[in-house]
């Protein structure tokens, strides 16, 4: 099915979380959640295609003395750029059309000085609807598609050890039916239900503390930010198991967030191995999953990570997050001596499946190695972008991904009741009514169902109407 681009629009609804979120050098409180909308002529039908995302503080680009309205400003460029970029592309593909786009955008970035990941944010959400569209318009969900070889996907053009290679005969046969929340635990989080005095504590009928999300929620899966003060976080991590000892009697795993601390391996190295001193730390440090990006982007891809890795042979599993930035890069990350990336739709669908065809490919050349494709968030919500996340991770194989958009906001109470309702008939697997009405994420034995979801286009079962949001311009 062949494909031109109509119409591109852009919407937007400010949203404000229930409880901080301290996340590195950010702390949210409220942002914007942004929705793209398609017309895409599709083998001569009109069809729309919709995607969304919450604009983040301090993750693309990480400056700290930046005001955050900068921040969505530059944002908002990206996607309006790669928008207006699109509209009267044609392709015989997606692949092809995400392709052509591609390489438009990343040329205006670089005249512009914009940074890769910021600048493919952009692309990413076109990308999205126009699969959304390419889905509705063949009556098939993405996850059926993906394993045929209607969307075009060419891996050796991202990846040239891939030359050849179908995408299905490297990706999972069929997409999951249900993932494992990996429970984010915010650098201000309360742990503890002591913790939170009188004035802090919420009426909303939802778990604030780590404490009572676990017992809510039935968590087994968790995500640990540190900030890379040794002294502090030694306190904090100690604080964390033994709450997690407390509350997960059927045991527990976790993840180690570093959000780019550090500066060099051998700093990590000297923060780690204050870890592993600590004996009160060893049986936790026992269930650790992996280390995600400890390493700020600047330096993390460099050639002495490489040598300063084989110095450290009993280094713990680490992958990279923010610095997967160009196509290459979870290549060159592998070659260094990193396990693996992580996939977030706002880095690129048809990169992110590429990744993980090489990361299998991988699997299969030296099956005694541990090579990780993880599912992290950016505070992902309803009743959008949620969605589409997951439908990625269940097509990808992706069976822990780190969910924290349903802790930091009281489920989709800010959207128009309509929009709810309509996330509640569509999707009653994955979101059940809370005490006051509103879709909140259902969560039970911590895990989430994708089974209305992998029968969706791309994720979602429904054809929402954005005209009632802010327009754009």
């Amino acid at each position: 099915m062949g494909l031109r681009i109509r119409e591109f629009d852009l919407r937007r609804a400010d949203v404000k979380l229930r409880m901080p979120f301290r996340y590195g050098i950010a702390t949210m409180t409220e942002g914007p959640v942004i929705f793209v909308r398609l017309r895409v002529e599709v083998d001569g039908r009109i069809v729309a295609g919709i995607s969304s995302d919450l604009l983040p503080p301090k993750w693309f680009t990480k400056v700290v003395t930046k005001p955050i309205e900068d921040e969505i400003a530059e944002m908002l460029l990206v996607i309006r750029q790669a928008g207006d970029t699109i509209v009267g592309m044609s392709g015989p593909t997606p692949f092809a059309l995400w392709r052509e786009l591609y390489n438009a955008q990343d040329a205006w970035a670089q005249d512009e000085e914009i940074p890769p990941l910021l600048s493919n944010f952009g692309v990413s959400l076109i990308e999205r609807a126009v699969l959304d569209a390419y889905c509705r318009a063949a009556g098939q969900s993405f996850g059926r598609l993906l394993r045929t070889s209607r969307l075009g996907i060419d891996l050796g053009t991202i990846h040239p050890q891939l030359n050849g290679l179908p995408a299905a005969g490297l990706l999972p046969g069929t997409s999951l039916d249900r993932v494992t929340v990996r429970h984010t635990v915010g650098l201000s989080d309360p742990l503890t239900e002591e913790e939170i005095g009188p004035e802090e504590r919420l009426e909303d009928g939802l778990p604030q503390s780590l404490e009572a999300s676990a017992h809510a929620y039935g968590l087994r899966h968790f995500k640990v930010k540190v900030t890379g003060d040794t002294a502090g976080d030694l306190d904090r991590l100690t604080r964390i198991a033994a709450t997690l000892r407390q509350v997960t009697p059927h045991g527990y795993a976790f993840s180690l967030d570093g959000n780019e601390q550090f500066t060099a391996v051998e700093a990590f190295r000297e923060f780690w191995e204050a870890l592993v001193a600590r004996p009160a730390l060893k049986p936790f440090l026992a269930r650790l999953l992996f280390v995600e990006q400890p390493l700020a982007r600047a330096v993390a891809l460099r050639s002495e990570v490489g040598r300063a890795f084989q110095a450290w042979p009993a280094r713990p599993p680490i992958i990279i997050d923010e610095s997967d930035a160009r196509l290459g890069d979870c290549a060159r990350a592998l070659e260094l001596g990193y396990v693996g990336t992580s996939h977030k739709n706002c880095k690129g669908v048809f990169k992110g499946i590429a990744n993980r065809c090489l990361l299998t490919a991988r699997q299969l050349e030296s099956p005694g190695r541990q090579w990780l494709m993880s599912g992290e968030d950016l505070c992902n919500i309803g009743p959008v972008a949620l969605q589409q996340d997951l439908a990625l991770m269940g097509a990808l194989g992706i069976s822990s991904v780190e969910r924290n958009g349903h802790h930091y906001h009281a489920g989709l109470s800010q959207f128009p009741s309509r929009v709810q309702q309509q996330v509640l008939r569509a999707h009653s697997d994955l979101y059940q009514a809370a005490p006051a009405g509103w879709p909140t994420l259902q969560i039970k034995r911590g895990l989430v169902s994708l089974e209305s979801v992998n029968r969706a286009p791309l994720g979602v079962g429904f054809e929402l109407e954005t005209g009632g949001f802010q327009t754009v311009g």
